[in-house]
């Protein structure tokens, strides 16, 4: 779980971020934050002094046409913006989080998808930094049929920290199940230490289980939100798809373009 105060942190970091700023300071003070960041603010739906809050700026929107969605039906694609941290088999049951460190597939899910075989499948791990757009799509046009959110501690995801210790398994998360026309797809949204809100669209946070009401998703479609940068996993069962060849770890990837596919 998260100590009081990694958690009394979060808290106060997130009620900082909801502070409204006044309109002259805003575009200034988010001029700073993507100079600082590498945020790229010929991309934010405009006007920036309409993002009342620096929490309202991290999960800005992007104008039309800044994320291309590949529509080639045998790839899946990056359901974020981000850098591609690890892409891994999953063997044994467990998946390479970073520089050997392995953990088990199935402490990661909670529960979530236990009938759903994953040995000799592929897991793609990719990081959001404060970079990042911060918005979370679907990888391909799917149904959302169960979530778990997962109480945990709130360590940092920066991949530094993941090279020492396991990260992904223990820090607070969502858990999604995702069935598409080539069958389930499993989705962890993994909280890092400011990050205490992950939203899903149509959904309260905390629901748990079967829903009752399948969330329909068209391919690149907005399906979450992190409010301020994390990580996502991404599960595929075997002979669903593969990494593309051309992917590695370290390469930055953005929303849209693809990232594996059948075989």
């Amino acid at each position: 779980m998260a100590t009081p105060l990694k958690r009394a942190v979060s808290l106060a970091a997130g009620w900082l971020a909801d502070r409204k700023l006044p309109t002259p300071l805003r575009a200034p003070i988010y001029s700073a934050y993507a100079r600082l960041t590498g945020a790229r603010l010929d991309e934010v739906r405009p006007p920036l002094a309409g993002y009342p809050s620096l929490g309202a700026f991290f999960v800005r929107r992007l104008v039309d046409g800044a994320r291309p969605i590949d529509q080639d039906p045998a790839h899946i694609v990056a359901p974020v913006d981000g850098t591609v941290q690890s892409l891994d088999p999953i063997e044994q049951g467990t998946v390479l989080q970073a520089k050997g460190r392995a953990y088990a597939v199935r402490d990661l899910l909670a529960g979530v998808g236990e009938d759903v075989e994953l040995e000799g499948g592929f897991a793609w791990t990719i990081y959001l930094g404060p970079r990042d757009y911060h918005r979370i799509h679907a990888p391909e046009a799917c149904r959302i049929v169960a979530a778990r959110w997962v109480p945990g501690a709130r360590h940092s995801v920066n991949p530094r920290v993941l090279a020492r210790r396991p990260v992904l398994a223990i820090n607070e998360r969502c858990v999604l199940r995702l069935e598409t026309g080539r069958g389930p797809l499993l989705f962890v949204l993994v909280g890092a230490v400011i990050v205490g809100r992950i939203r899903v669209v149509g959904l309260e946070p905390g629901a748990d289980g079967a829903l009752e009401t399948p969330l329909e998703r068209g391919r690149g479609e907005e399906l979450a939100r992190f409010e301020m940068g994390s990580t996502i996993v991404l599960l595929a069962p075997p002979g669903y798809a593969r990494p593309l060849p051309a992917l590695a770890p370290g390469q930055p990837i953005r929303l849209g373009a693809p990232i594996g596919r059948a075989p």
